[in-house]
């Protein structure tokens, strides 16, 4: 069976846009010939990939099963040509990209600016959440994870360090204390994420304990990072931070390091990564490249 490419990056736009036309005007296509092009992948397939009625197109089921494998057959020959210094100069089309959005207000929507002039023909599809997304059932091209690399599924390279602390409002402090080790965290009221299972604490090489809400007085359960250290600020409890979202409130004195000789003990990592089956595209590698260099070879909040 051969297969079009060009109908091919016909679906897969078409998929992203919900909007065969759409599609086809972006690729260069006539409203007919795109109509034809996909007709004739259905057609080579023996399958509906997009439902169409008058009003809206929508995935079939076979369509989402099969959109994976038809971006990576589209990455695939991108890589090829890549490789053999064809292909072209300036990378476009749609680049998926999911990261937790606390992360990404702070850190990646502030120079996407500088990334869009250099690659104009290049779409950025942003997927926001602090909830860990699944790469392959969501056909993401790249994500930003803040956890340790533990799915053989997939690769990926390291953006930085990802140092986690203990924080708490002045307020907070002058209302109940500072505790003096992580014992006295079960006397303290702890914010934490839903499902947050303890976390392991360490000092130097042997010093050890625990942030564990479940075992404190624990009220406040939230399950975005922008919104939990809004409460911590507001003097709710202590939290558990990455110390990139809160290096320059405690810089300013809005936050206060708590137990400052701990910190979070499970060697998180900010990762970029991508499904160990995909080719990594031209697309993709431009935009993890743009990262590391933007962010990750100087963290700002390392200063």
């Amino acid at each position: 069976m051969s297969l079009d490419t060009d109908g091919l990056r016909l679906f897969v736009l078409a998929a992203d846009m919900l909007n065969i036309s759409a599609a086809g005007r972006r690729l260069g296509m006539a409203p007919a010939v795109s109509s034809a092009k996909l007709a004739k992948l259905e057609h080579t397939l023996g399958a509906e990939l997009l439902h169409r009625t008058t009003r809206k197109v929508s995935l079939s089921i076979e369509g989402a099963d099969f959109l994976p494998f038809a971006r990576e057959m589209i990455a695939q020959e991108e890589a090829a040509l890549a490789a053999l210094g064809k292909g072209t100069a300036n990378v476009s089309g749609t680049l998926r990209f999911a990261a937790p959005s606390t992360f990404a207000q702070l850190y990646i929507a502030p120079i996407l600016p500088r990334f869009l002039d250099k690659h104009p023909d290049l779409t950025l599809d942003l997927h926001l959440s602090d909830v860990q997304l699944d790469l392959i059932e969501g056909s993401y091209d790249l994500a930003l994870r803040n956890a340790p690399l533990l799915d053989t599924s997939l690769k990926g390279r390291k953006l930085a360090d990802d140092r986690r602390i203990l924080c708490a409002a002045p307020s907070y402090i002058a209302a109940h204390g500072t505790p003096q080790s992580p014992d006295e965290l079960a006397d303290h009221k702890l914010i934490a994420f839903r499902h947050q299972r303890p976390r392991s604490l360490r000092a130097g090489d042997s010093q050890t304990g625990q942030f564990n809400p479940g075992a404190a007085k624990s009220q406040l359960i939230i399950d975005d990072g922008l919104s939990q250290k809004q409460a911590t600020m507001a003097g709710a409890g202590i939290s558990l931070n990455a110390l990139w979202s809160v290096h320059k409130e405690i810089a300013s004195g809005q936050l206060m390091h708590i137990l400052p000789d701990y910190e979070g003990d499970e060697g998180n990592v900010l990762w970029l990564i991508y499904p160990k089956t995909n080719v990594l595209s031209p697309k993709t590698r431009v935009f993890m490249d743009f990262l590391i260099e933007q962010i990750g070879k100087n963290p700002p909040w390392e200063d």
